[in-house]
């Protein structure tokens, strides 16, 4: 029977998707934390850790190391972390939209186009860094030695690999895959 950890602070988030995963995706065992303590700290491994980017961000080192059986929940377009990363599951739309991303996560039918469709390129993961770290697309030029048009490029083609549109939405990508750290966060 797999263990899941749910660690969200609202109370009701958290009863929410105990009941949703436990009426969806039975037989599981859930237990859910309102943060990450000793108690989770010390506990066997779960076999995937249910949180949104705000405790993921407060937790960063903690979920990092589970990183491959992390789901982060966000108000944002779903992107697959493929088995080396977390994967987001979108709570916007529809309860039968949010339990088929759980159910694909579950079930691991993602197709290896699918999965690998979000690797980035070397050029374009140094486009992110600075992207996320407030550089504007003329700076980013000058620093890496490309033309502003490849910048642009470079910027559509991460946008359509990972399908996030915002910085604030690379910003987590970037930091739940290693990216760059919580220090190199811009404030």
């Amino acid at each position: 029977m797999p263990r899941v950890a749910v660690v969200l602070s609202d109370l009701l988030q958290r009863a929410g998707l105990a009941a949703l995963l436990e009426r969806y995706f039975a037989p599981v065992e859930v237990e859910c934390f309102a943060a990450v303590d000793d108690a989770l700290r010390e506990e066997r491994a779960f076999d995937l850790y249910f949180t949104d980017s705000a405790a993921f961000a407060t937790e960063v080192d903690f979920f990092l190391t589970h990183r491959a059986r992390c789901v982060i929940l966000a108000p944002q377009e779903s992107g697959g972390g493929g088995c080396e990363a977390p994967y987001v599951v979108s709570t916007r739309g529809t309860l039968e939209e949010v339990v088929e991303q759980i159910g694909r996560l579950w079930r691991d039918d993602r197709s290896e186009d699918e999965k690998s469709s979000t690797d980035l390129s070397g050029r374009e993961v140094e486009v992110l860094r600075l992207v996320v770290s407030g550089a504007i697309n003329k700076e980013i030029a000058d620093r890496l030695h490309i033309s502003l048009n490849t910048v642009l490029t470079h910027r559509k083609n991460i946008t359509a690999k990972l399908g996030i549109k915002t910085v604030s939405g690379l910003t987590l990508y970037a930091l739940m895959h290693g990216y760059i750290s919580a220090d190199d966060m811009p404030l």
